[in-house]
C-alpha cells in the first residue's frame, strides 16, 4: 500500500472549506490538513486508512483519572467498614473497591457499545432519550419506587446497582438540546420561538430534580442547556436574559430554603463555633485535610481526615483527600488533566461544526460544558472556593451512574472524533 506523505501545505480553516461542501470525496480539497494524535499535519488523500481511528491521547487521560480515582477510592474508603455507619452491614475494607470497579467494568462495555452507534442514530434517538429521562425522574419519585436515603430520593434499585436518573437526564440534555439547536437553527434569533421551548424543558427537569432534592444537578443541567445555547449562536443579549432569569431562579431556591441559606453563612465562615460542628463540617476538614498534605502530602493511604473526620471522603470530598495524601502537586495534577481533557472534547466540537456536523459539534461541547463546570464545582467545593454542593468529581469519585454516564459520554465524543477523521480523509461519516 502507497503511504507517500505530502508536505504540510497552508490551508485556510476548516469553516472556510466544508459551508459549501458535498458528501463524497470530490468536495473535499486536495491539501486538508488532519491532526493525528499529537503529531504533524498530514493530507488527508495520502493518509493510510489504519492511521485514523480516535484520539488516543484522550482515552490514556480518561484511563488514567480512573486509575488513580479508584486508588484513591479504595484509600478513601478503607477505614469506612469500622464506622458505626456501616459497622453493622458487615463491609470488607476493600467493599467500596470491589463496587467502584464493577462501575468501571460496566462502564467501559457500555462505552464500547456506545461508541458503535452512528452520531446520526444518536440524533434521531435524542428526543426520546430526553423523553425516557423524564419518566425516569417522575418514578424515582414514586415511595414504592425510589430508594430514599438521608431524606433524598434520587435512586432506582437495579438489583447490581442503584440508577441515579439525574445523571441521565443530563446526557439527555447534551443530546436533546443539540438537535434542537439544529431544528431550531433558522429562527435562533427569535426568543419566544427559539429559547422559550428549551427553557419549558429545563424548568421541567429542573423541576423534578429539585423534587428529589438534587440541586447540584439541577445547576449542571442548566449550564450545559445554556452553554448549548450560546454555543449554538444564541444571540448574546437573548442569552444575558437567560443567565440572568437562571440566576435569579437560583438566588430565590436558596432564599426560601433555609438549610440551603445556613450552608452559605457556614461556606463564608466555617471556622465559628456555630458552623465548625454544623453546615461547616465537611468544608472545615477537607480544608484541615488539604493543608496537611502541605506541597508533596503525606504519602498514599497516610491521610488522617479519611478516618471518619471527613463524611463522603470517597465521592464529594475526594480531592481532600487526594491534597492530604499527594500535597499541592497532587492536586494540580488533577485540575491539569481536567483541563486538557476539557479543552481536547471542545476542540473536538470545533472540529466537527468546522466540518458541517452541527449537530455532533454541539454534543461535544455540551459534554465539555458538563464534565468541565462539575469538576470546576467539585474542585471549588473542596478547596473552599465555592459552597458545599453534593456534586462528584467526574471519572474519579465513587458512584456507579455517574461513572457509568460520563464514560459514555466520552465515548460519544470519541464516535464524533472518529467520524471527523473518517469524513476528513474521503470517507462517509
Amino acid at each position: 500500500m502507497n503511504s507517500a506523505a505530502a508536505t504540510p501545505n497552508k490551508a485556510p480553516r476548516f469553516g472556510g472549506w466544508f459551508s459549501r461542501a458535498k458528501s463524497g470525496i470530490d468536495a473535499l480539497p486536495m491539501h486538508l490538513p488532519v491532526r493525528l494524535g499529537g503529531g504533524g499535519m498530514t493530507q488527508t488523500k495520502a493518509t493510510p486508512m489504519r492511521v485514523l481511528g480516535f484520539d488516543q491521547a484522550l482515552v490514556w487521560v480518561t484511563i488514567a483519572l480512573m486509575a488513580w480515582g479508584m486508588v484513591m477510592v479504595y484509600s478513601a474508603s478503607i477505614a469506612l467498614p469500622d464506622s458505626p455507619r456501616f459497622a453493622r452491614a458487615g463491609y470488607s475494607p476493600a467493599f467500596f473497591l470491589t463496587r467502584h470497579a464493577a462501575s468501571l467494568a460496566v462502564a467501559c462495555i457500555a462505552a464500547l457499545l456506545a461508541f458503535q452507534i452512528p452520531m446520526k442514530t444518536w440524533e434521531r434517538a435524542a428526543p426520546w432519550l430526553f423523553v425516557v429521562s423524564l419518566l425516569l425522574l417522575v418514578a424515582v419519585l414514586i415511595p414504592q419506587v425510589g430508594i430514599n436515603v438521608n431524606g433524598a430520593r434520587r435512586w432506582l434499585p437495579l438489583g447490581f446497582m442503584r440508577f441515579q436518573p439525574s445523571e441521565l437526564a443530563k446526557l439527555a440534555m447534551v443530546l436533546y438540546a443539540a438537535s434542537y439547536m439544529v431544528r431550531k437553527m433558522d429562527i435562533k434569533e427569535r426568543f419566544f420561538r427559539a429559547v422559550m421551548p428549551m427553557g419549558i424543558a429545563v424548568v421541567v427537569v429542573g423541576m423534578l430534580v429539585m423534587a428529589e432534592p438534587d440541586m447540584g444537578a439541577f445547576m449542571v443541567i442548566a449550564i450545559i442547556a445554556m452553554g448549548i445555547l450560546f454555543l449554538g449562536g444564541v444571540n448574546a443579549r437573548m442569552f444575558f436574559v437567560i443567565a440572568a432569569l437562571v440566576v435569579t431562579a437560583f438566588a430565590t431556591i436558596v432564599a426560601s430554603s433555609p438549610w440551603r441559606r445556613e450552608r452559605i453563612f457556614a461556606y463564608l465562615d466555617p471556622w465559628s463555633e456555630e458552623h465548625a460542628l454544623g453546615k461547616g463540617y465537611q468544608l472545615s476538614h477537607s480544608l484541615i485535610a488539604i493543608g496537611r498534605g502541605e506541597v508533596f502530602g503525606v504519602g498514599l493511604g497516610g491521610s488522617v481526615e479519611k478516618l471518619h473526620w471527613l463524611p463522603e471522603a470517597h465521592t464529594d470530598f475526594l480531592l481532600a483527600v487526594i491534597g492530604e495524601e499527594f500535597g499541592l502537586v497532587g492536586v494540580l495534577l488533577v485540575i491539569g488533566l481536567f483541563l486538557w481533557l476539557t479543552r481536547r472534547i471542545m476542540h473536538i466540537g470545533r472540529q466537527a461544526i468546522a466540518l458541517d456536523r452541527v449537530f455532533s459539534g454541539l454534543v461535544a461541547q455540551g459534554v465539555g460544558v458538563w464534565i468541565g463546570f462539575q469538576a470546576f464545582i467539585n474542585m471549588g467545593v473542596n478547596l473552599g472556593a465555592l459552597p458545599t454542593k453534593g456534586l462528584t468529581l467526574p471519572l474519579m469519585s465513587f458512584g456507579g451512574s455517574a461513572i457509568l454516564l460520563n464514560v459514555v459520554a466520552l465515548a460519544i465524543v470519541l464516535r464524533i472524533d472518529y467520524e471527523n477523521r473518517l469524513l476528513m480523509r474521503g470517507g462517509r461519516a
